[in-house]
């Protein structure tokens, strides 16, 4: 059954009446959420209208525009256009009363519960959420870093980076070749960098037809496997070549000057280079002490820190068991943090935590797939208790049906971020 606004909104954990506030020295309890992505717009949405006017939410997000990576490799496809992955924060001000501040949280000062902003000042809380999502490990490719990124973009962070790598492909010389540097784990949405070669694929085909593409990875397996190798095999036969790390994906370096990747010792010119580096949590989050090595521990029964109890973290940034790190992850954690946040600051009644997840991908035109698990939280982090993936020599109906239940998905979730 396809996935639609109703369906997807009502598949939240529900929520009980609310009880006398708990924290009113300074009038009514503060939450501050820091990213307006897929995390942080959901749960200042649901602690705004469950809260019934009893907290005061505050979300800081820099863009006045946000566009979604998830989706976005179907915009460098040509299956959607840019505006259809864009959106604003105009009804979470005017429908939820949220306090929406674009400016940067540049850091946390935990024992006075400030947030400083990058414009000057600081907005007080009683409980913060961070939802920052991803920054690069600095060095993680030899030769890269983000000064090259007009050069070989990484589009990992959707918007402009997707808008230049998706020129870069269609302006590349006839029979010329694309690279793509792929990410070591962990990292956001795991099938992303090979939904994004089926999308290059996809355009290459049409209009460049002798184009190469190479994957030098440094992962022996990558999410949905054989599904994409079934796909580039059935719909772009000879078109792709991945490397992976017993033929030296793992040694990797670029040349942005040059426009070369070196493959262990394999020096190859490329028309086209993307770079996805290696991930870690949003830099606020080491800035807050909140990170142990590239992530940031959470208790899985309520998303809450495990470094400080007034602070919960959603989405790409945690370290949280099993989970992937996807835009469905940080909404379905985003519920349960709202429920736990409100639970503290106003005594409303707080339900075990239940998450779930779904990533589809597009292949090529209808030939759509997905995998997912729902979870439940131990002691020791979120745990995946079943789990579903497409298989392979599914018929086209199927497929066509998945890759329309997906859109359904975008609709609903982007609906339950934004209002």
């Amino acid at each position: 059954m396809a996935l639609n606004r109703r369906h997807f909104i009502g598949s939240g954990i529900a929520l009980a009446g609310l009880s006398a506030p708990m924290v009113q020295a300074q009038g009514r309890p503060r939450v501050v959420v820091v990213g307006g992505g897929a995390g942080g717009a959901t749960a200042a949405r649901y602690i705004a209208k469950d809260s019934n006017g009893e907290i005061d939410v505050t979300l800081i997000e820099p863009s006045r525009t946000y566009y979604t990576c998830f989706f976005s490799n179907l915009y460098i496809g040509g299956f959607r256009d840019l505006q259809s992955t864009a959106h604003d924060y105009g009804r979470l001000a005017s429908d939820y009363g949220i306090n929406v501040v674009h400016d940067w949280a540049t850091g946390v000062d935990r024992d006075a519960r400030t947030v400083a902003l990058a414009g000057g000042g600081s907005v007080p809380y009683d409980r913060l959420i961070l939802s920052p999502g991803i920054d690069f490990v600095a060095g993680s490719v030899a030769g890269w870093d983000l000064s090259a990124q007009g050069v070989m973009p990484h589009a990992y962070k959707a918007g402009t980076q997707a808008t230049l790598l998706k020129a870069q492909i269609e302006a590349m010389p006839e029979g010329g070749t694309f690279v793509m540097v792929a990410p070591p784990n962990p990292y956001r949405c795991p099938p992303g960098p090979y939904e994004r070669i089926s999308m290059v694929a996809h355009v290459l085909k049409e209009r460049n037809p002798t184009a190469k593409i190479i994957i030098a990875d440094p992962k022996e397996k990558f999410s949905k496997q054989g599904l994409f190798e079934e796909g580039w095999q059935k719909h772009y036969t000879g078109m792709i070549e991945r490397i992976g790390p017993d033929f030296g994906g793992g040694n990797t370096s670029v040349n942005p000057q040059t426009m070369e990747v070196d493959i262990d010792g394999e020096v190859i010119k490329a028309d086209v280079v993307n770079v996805i580096p290696a991930q870690k949590a949003g830099l606020i989050c080491e800035a807050a002490g909140l990170t142990e090595g590239n992530w940031a521990p959470v208790d899985g029964h309520s998303m809450v820190s495990r470094m400080d109890e007034n602070i919960y973290i959603l989405g790409d940034a945690t370290n949280q068991g099993d989970m992937p790190k996807s835009g469905f992850s940080a909404n379905s954690q985003a519920k349960v943090a709202a429920m736990a946040v409100r639970g503290a600051l106003t005594g409303s009644r707080v339900f075990p935590a239940k998450y779930s997840n779904t990533c589809w991908s597009l292949i090529a035109t209808d030939d759509g797939v997905k995998v997912g698990a729902a979870y439940e939280p131990t002691e020791e982090k979120i745990a995946s208790v079943s789990s579903f993936v497409s298989q392979t020599g599914e018929d086209a109906a199927m497929r066509k049906a998945t890759f329309e239940e997906s859109i359904g998905w975008y609709e609903g979730i982007t609906s339950d971020m934004f209002g």
